[in-house]
């Protein structure tokens, strides 16, 4: 059944929280940034030695006038970037009451989306199904093309594995251009650190979202339960849950919430843990402004 995350409402959420972001917060978040490298933009950068088959209409004539020497012209290359965002489109992103963090996921992608084509920067969104990527929006710019193909977005299907690496690395990331959101619970045995170093590797501005519902940060379950792996049902064991149960389980998520956190620390990444219940302004307004991924 088609989830509707992506509506007319969160639309107006979206506009409201970029005119307060703009409006609150010094600088901006993602695009037109200045390239190290010299093009054909108007910002004046530098200056070299003409060379004999350079382009004479850069040519500094007045510099001329002085020094008697011809000096060619350089300018700032203004590069549009290109965010890129991958969903984990896993079943245990759909497990939980009322699909909270599926639908946490979709609207977290959509708002990221929307705060970067408001900055002239290019997106694409990904949707991760066992060792593949599936394209959900490809190379759009503007917002009259991010309000054409959004709705996409509640047609992403939530089933299966995610083997995040395996559809990461060996996929077209881009080198230095940009922002590259990875949104998924990590609860997962699967390697997810190959695909933070290759990003990395390519000089990627690396964010690590970790979305978790409300009975995976504060079970309430008790008593005889029969539990079966989300991603895989012939996994599965009886127990009864108590409370030492629970206190072992809040001690595994910890572990597995600081291994995710260290790594991406380790590598210059930034790691959020999200609530998959917390208002999206919560998220953009502090934690992301903490980081300093919006500045």
């Amino acid at each position: 059944m088609k989830r509707i995350a992506i509506d007319e409402a969160f639309l107006g959420e979206l506009e409201l929280l970029e005119t307060v972001l703009k409006n609150n917060i010094a600088g901006s978040f993602g695009g037109n940034r200045r390239s190290r490298t010299f093009g054909s933009s108007s910002e004046f950068a530098d200056y070299r030695d003409y060379v004999p088959g350079d382009d004479i209409t850069k040519i500094d004539w007045n510099a001329y006038m002085r020094f008697e020497k011809l000096y060619q012209k350089l300018y700032y290359d203004e590069r549009r970037m290109h965010t890129r965002i991958y969903i984990d489109a896993s079943r245990s992103m759909d497990h939980s009451e009322e699909d909270e963090k599926a639908t946490e996921a979709i609207k977290i992608a959509a708002a990221f989306a929307y705060l970067s084509v408001a900055e002239m920067d290019k997106v694409s969104i990904f949707a991760i199904h066992g060792g593949e990527l599936t394209e959900v929006i490809a190379d759009v710019s503007g917002k009259d093309s991010y309000l054409n193909c959004i709705d996409k977005l509640n047609s992403v299907e939530f089933y299966g594995d995610a083997r995040i690496s395996d559809a990461i690395v060996p996929s077209k990331v881009g080198r230095g251009d940009g922002i590259s959101v990875i949104i998924s619970d990590f609860l997962t045995d699967e390697n997810y650190e190959a695909a933070i170093d290759r990003l990395c590797e390519q000089k990627r501005d690396v964010i690590c979202l970790q979305v978790l519902s409300r009975e995976e940060l504060n079970p309430q379950i008790r008593g005889k339960m029969h539990l079966f792996d989300s991603e895989n049902a012939s996994r599965y064991f009886r127990k009864k849950i108590d409370k030492d149960v629970v206190l072992a389980y809040k001690e595994a998520l910890k572990y597995s919430t600081d291994r995710i956190r260290l790594f991406c620390e380790s590598r210059g990444a930034n790691y959020l843990l999200v609530p998959a219940y917390a208002p999206m302004a919560d998220l953009f307004f502090g934690r992301l402004t903490d980081l300093e991924v919006i500045k």
